[in-house]
């Protein structure tokens, strides 16, 4: 009888001891346990930029792609396009030919950063930089192009498989004007 009630008394010290180191544990255990990251998914981005007329259709119209993931390592992407213009500086030849030149970027660059989702639709961070030469007449006697730029910066709040304008702006030169298009559109 005296075994028993000594075996007793080490079961319940033991079941004791354990308690207590269990019910310490959960302050250590809850700052070792990391939210759950959501799962990644891909989305296309479809960007279309139109210059609209007087009469607000479309005139001229460029559509650019990519791709760009949820994920940590992949919610960011960058889109260039365009061409370097030449334009003269310095001293010119005798017959007016300039000698050197300096060269500046014309086109468009996306650049979309945070993407993520948000009650079923695509948040995204988004730097438009549009830029063009002027089609009319230089009113100065040297020539030198006329750049028109657009820079728009902004979050974005994308629904799914939807064109929607994410940026418009009045032309200064002219009654029409220009837009950018986004449509995300999930892959499978």
């Amino acid at each position: 009888m005296r075994k028993l009630t000594v075996l007793y008394v080490l079961l319940f010290a033991t079941a004791f001891c354990c308690t207590k180191a269990v019910a310490q544990q959960p302050s250590n255990q809850s700052e070792s346990v990391k939210a759950a990251e959501p799962p990644s998914h891909y989305f296309h981005l479809d960007f279309v930029v139109q210059e609209l007329g007087a009469d607000s259709k479309p005139v001229n119209s460029r559509s650019y792609s990519v791709t760009v993931g949820t994920a940590r390592e992949d919610r960011s992407v960058s889109l260039r396009a365009g061409s370097r213009i030449p334009i003269p500086t310095g001293p010119s030849t005798s017959t007016g030919t300039p000698l050197s030149f300096q060269y500046m970027d014309v086109g468009i660059n996306f650049d979309v950063h945070d993407v993520h989702e948000v009650n079923g639709k695509l948040a995204v961070n988004l730097v438009a930089d549009v830029s063009s030469l002027a089609t009319e007449a230089r009113p100065n006697a040297l020539n030198v192009p006329i750049v028109r730029n657009n820079r728009w910066q902004a979050p974005v709040l994308l629904p799914l498989n939807k064109s929607t304008v994410v940026f418009t702006s009045d032309a200064l030169d002219t009654k029409g004007s220009m837009q950018v298009l986004i449509t995300a559109t999930p892959l499978q």
